[in-house]
Formats: structure tokens, sequence, C-alpha cells
């Protein structure tokens, strides 16, 4: 079962660093300070809420993945995004969205902290270095959306591939040359891909005869990957 704990305590300054397979992944922590704030702890498949239903919070992934879908009106499902430590979530709803417009559910273990819509508003109000931070993560999901939406209309289907595990595995970031991925089906990539998982069981096993990805029980993406995504 879930477990909750409702804080308004000070935490400034923290870091936490959940080991992985071995190694530390060292994410800055929200300072939650002043404000009434849910920590809710829950295991893998669990929904944390679901297209359709009323948009009254915001969540942030303190540790663990977050997988974000939609579904069409003829039923079809589509993965948007998986969404790993540091990341906010449900933000729709400080814009006036009344309704949830995608289904969120935990694909591992997770720690989530969930924050009432009014009292998001009002730290964002009072608390300038909060609502910076909070802009900036805004601001680069923006252009993550720009970019998946430039990667869609052009690329192939193995380039978006590979820039999706990139992306899994958080490139770019100041860590180990090889990066361990969230468990994550072929059938959950094929969607945020858009391409079948014959397609990308494909593509995976000759990233893994090339050396680009390694696979022993987990999933590790190594930084040579990139060359891929810029082939000509």
């Amino acid at each position: 079962m879930p477990t909750q704990e409702r804080r308004s305590g000070r935490n400034h300054g923290a870091t936490s660093a959940p080991k992985e397979s071995g190694r530390v992944q060292v994410v800055p922590t929200i300072d939650w300070a002043g404000m009434e704030v849910a920590r809710v702890e829950h295991p893998p498949g669990i929904t944390l809420f679901a297209q359709g239903d009323p948009a009254s919070s915001v969540m942030y992934v303190e540790q663990g993945t977050v997988r974000i879908s939609v579904l069409s009106q003829a039923g079809k499902e589509a993965v948007i995004a998986l969404l790993g430590a540091g990341y906010f979530f449900g933000e729709g709803c400080l814009a006036g969205q009344r309704l949830r417009m995608a289904t969120a559910a935990t694909i591992s273990d997770c720690t989530i902290t969930v924050v009432d819509r009014a009292e998001m508003a009002r730290h964002l109000r009072d608390d300038p270095d909060f609502a910076s931070r909070f802009l900036l993560h805004m601001l680069t999901r923006n252009i993550r959306i720009e970019a998946d939406l430039v990667d869609q209309l052009f690329n192939s289907s193995e380039k978006r591939l590979a820039r999706t595990l990139l992306l899994l595995a958080r490139y770019g970031e100041p860590e180990a040359t090889h990066r361990v991925l969230p468990k994550v089906s072929q059938e959950t990539l094929a969607e945020m891909v858009g391409t079948t998982r014959s397609r990308v069981n494909f593509f995976m096993n000759k990233f893994r005869k090339l050396g680009f990805i390694e696979y022993n029980g987990v999933l590790k993406v190594n930084n040579s990957l990139l060359s891929v995504v810029l082939r000509d």
C-alpha cells in the first residue's frame, strides 16, 4: 500500500543520491519550505491519475520513473514521456486545466511529492526562487516538446529510437559513461518512438552488436549511441 507523509518543513540545498545498479545518481531536491505537501511512496504499476480525472494538484518525482500516456477516442494508447527524478508533471492545472489530459503511472518504486493546485499557485507568487526554478522546468519541457516534434517529423525510426534511449539515460548530465535505463519494455519504446515492436527489437539488436548498448539484466546505454542520432 502507498504510504503518505504530509510536511511543510525546510530542506535547504539538499540533494538526494539514490543508488541504481552500482552507481549514484544525484538529483537536486526541491526546497518545499513553507508548503503543505504530501510525500507518497508507490510500488510499480500504480496509476497516479487517469486521463479525464479532475486536475487538482501538481506532482514531482523525487525518486523512480513515471510513465505518461494518452488514449485516443478509438482506444489507441501512446506513451508520450517517461519522467525520472527531478521532473514536475500535472502542472496543466495551474493554467486552468480542469481535467487531466493524460494518464500518469509508476513503472518502478517511486516517491512522489503532491502539491495542491491552490498551494502551488500561492507559493509561486510568494517565493521568487521557487518560481524561477519552476519556470526553468517549464521552458526546458517546451524545448523538449519542440525537439520531439521535429524528431517525429524528420527522423527515421532508428534515429528516433536512439534519441529516446539517450534521453531516458539522461544523456548530457555529469554521470558515468555507461548509463542505466529505467526498466522499460520494447512495447513502450515502440509507442514512444512511433513504430512497431519488431522494428524496435531489430534496432536494439543492431545497437547491441555495435556496442552502443549493453544488456545483462539491466539495459545500459553508451555515449557512442549518439553517433546514430548525428548520422546524416
